[in-house]
């Protein structure tokens, strides 16, 4: 699915005009940078938790080449899926 089919299903299920819409999950989008930025966490009851973690510098290969390449260390966002998503999969 893309944003466009999402906005047009929010704007389908709420009622709502597509641009109104749009401004929304744009608005949820910042909002939830934002949260994790500062917080590290975000929860969403029935939803999931998304959250921040640092991953190690590591060396990894260069499949091309075949060469050994060093990967910095970097902050990556996790999702874990909550019991009521993962029930209604």
């Amino acid at each position: 699915m893309t944003k466009a089919e999402l906005v047009a299903e929010i704007a389908k299920k709420s009622g709502l005009a597509k641009a109104d819409a749009e401004r929304a999950l744009n608005s949820f989008v910042e909002t939830a940078k934002k949260t994790l930025k500062k917080e590290g966490r975000l929860a969403l009851a029935g939803f999931g938790t998304f959250s921040v973690n640092k991953r190690k510098a590591r060396t990894g290969r260069n499949p091309r080449t075949g060469e050994t390449i060093k990967i910095k260390a970097k902050k990556v966002v996790k999702f874990k899926a909550g019991k009521a998503l993962s029930d209604s999969i």
